[in-house]
């Protein structure tokens, strides 16, 4: 664990930006984070910390761990939740917010960059459906999710800093250790914040809250013909490029509801997420997902349907005309095909081991090629296209022990694709050799609960550097799936 306070340490709180709650009232409620009885450090991000120019040493004093919690207000800080809708499961819920989160305010990062400073599991809010506080498992999960997501170059929130509360939980009859995570965003904007917005009718707030969001994430669109038409653009765009990210390496969102994608295209909410091991099209994770609504396959379809939505929340600022401003809208948010298409062959491309010069619908035809054989075999997704790299070198074994006794079609794909003359440094330098696999995230998860917090700092060093082999026996079983046998992973929204 993290000590308390670094010997020497600086005190300096922080001094944050309140942009969100002063330009958007409406969409802030003011909230009080709960006493914690005994706030013990257990993560400090320092990375995150000096990008932020927030002084980790006063971080780690008393006062800079009750910050961390919410209790201590630096300096102008004023604590709200952020209020929006969404559609769950389909369904429109017209007010969800932060039921148990608070956002402290901005940072300024060192390219002069807004990033939020939000905490969750401070206590109720006006908002909240459960008791409004985590516990340290999931806590810990989001920390180490996103760092191997930003390991693995996908944009995706991150955690600053752990603390437990001293104030034990009670989960499904367990009685848990409580935590706050505080986690970092470009913003914590998110689709429902625009279904909200409309759902009141103003369009004076459903236009600040779009001018917002232009001067945060897309300045370029202010420059345009229609700046808001731009803004939308922009969005498909990122959720394309971000959605390939997640197909490229096997990553399973696990509830991709509208409150919980970003306008700017980072990964939020880590709870029922999953990774695959044996390459499976259709594979669900979630204890909630009985229908496969958000299945690692339907993840393209669910996120064109969720901008779909943001279209329609945002019509009114399209055009005048309403039937035209849902129509281009509609036009708009479905070029997300085609934009994710063309970043999903670029991202399987450099799989391959090609260059961005190499033909598309060729290597499109190997990709599809690949992952029929990985899926009709149950081999293993990560596992494949790492040995590629040694295929292409000339050494095959590797990926042939992937699969059973003969294969029909893989040699046919080897010597097509080896026709190609694939890069091994460009397969090694985007096929990761370590994921969070999910037995192992739960295995250091469950360890630091209990009080152990080596195996989680150890696995989480390995997500951090995921292209980098490490020599030695003790690192090997990081690379591996599942033993053969062990139960189907499932996952919560409990986080």
């Amino acid at each position: 664990m993290t000590p308390q306070t670094a010997p020497g340490a600086a005190r300096r709180p922080p001094v944050l930006e309140q942009n969100w709650g002063r330009l958007l009232p409406e969409l802030s409620r003011p909230v009080s984070p709960a006493r914690t009885p005994d706030p013990r450090l257990i993560v400090l991000n320092d990375e995150i910390a000096e990008e932020l120019g927030l002084d980790a040493g006063w971080l780690r004093s008393d006062d800079g761990v009750r910050f961390l919690t919410g209790e201590h207000r630096a300096a102008g800080t004023s604590a709200v939740a952020q209020v929006y809708a969404g559609h769950q499961w389909g369904e429109f819920r017209p007010i969800l917010g932060d039921g148990r989160a608070a956002l402290l305010g901005e940072g300024r990062d060192r390219r002069g960059r807004l990033r939020d400073v939000h905490l969750k599991g401070i206590g109720p809010t006006s908002m909240s459906r459960v008791d409004g506080f985590a516990t340290l498992g999931p806590m810990l999960r989001e920390h180490l999710m996103g760092e191997a997501m930003q390991a693995l170059d996908v944009p995706t929130t991150r955690a600053l800093a752990v603390v437990s509360t001293g104030a034990p939980r009670d989960r499904d009859g367990q009685v848990l250790p409580g935590a706050v995570l505080a986690r970092t965003a470009a913003s914590h904007v998110r689709f429902g914040s625009f279904e909200y917005a409309r759902t009141h009718e103003d369009p004076g707030l459903l236009r600040r809250l779009a001018d917002h969001v232009i001067a945060r994430h897309h300045p370029q669109a202010a420059r345009a013909e229609h700046p808001y038409r731009a803004l939308l653009a922009e969005i498909v765009e990122a959720v394309a490029a971000l959605t390939a990210h997640w197909m490229q390496i096997g990553f399973v969102h696990g509830v991709l509801s509208t409150d919980n994608v970003l306008v700017s295209a980072e990964t939020i909410d880590y709870g029922p997420c999953a990774f695959l091991d044996a390459y499976e099209p259709g594979a669900r994770f979630s204890s909630l997902d009985a229908l496969g609504r958000y299945a690692y396959d339907r993840q393209p379809a669910i996120m064109r349907w969720n901008l779909e939505r943001l279209a329609e929340a945002i019509a009114p600022l399209l055009d005048a005309d309403p039937a035209t401003a849902e129509r281009t809208g509609a036009e708009i948010a479905a070029s997300f095909d085609d934009r994710y298409r063309a970043h999903r062959s670029l991202a399987f491309r450099r799989k391959l081991g090609l260059g961005r010069g190499a033909d598309r619908a060729e290597a499109d035809e190997l990709t599809d090629a690949a992952l029929a054989l990985l899926a009709e075999h149950a081999v293993d997704f990560t596992g494949f296209w790492r040995d590629l790299a040694a295929a292409a070198s000339g050494d095959e074994r590797p990926v042939r022990s992937r699969f059973l006794g003969t294969v029909p079609g893989l040699d046919a794909w080897l010597r097509r694709w080896r026709a190609l003359r694939p890069d091994e440094d460009r397969i090694r330098a985007t096929s990761p050799v370590y994921i969070a696999r999910n037995h192992l995230v739960e295995e250091a998860l469950a360890a630091a609960v209990d009080g152990d917090i080596a195996p989680y700092t150890q696995l989480l060093g390995l997500l951090r550097t995921p292209f980098a082999e490490r020599a030695g026996r003790e690192n090997r079983r990081f690379a591996l799936p599942a033993p053969g046998g062990s139960p189907r992973h499932v996952t919560s929204c409990g986080t």
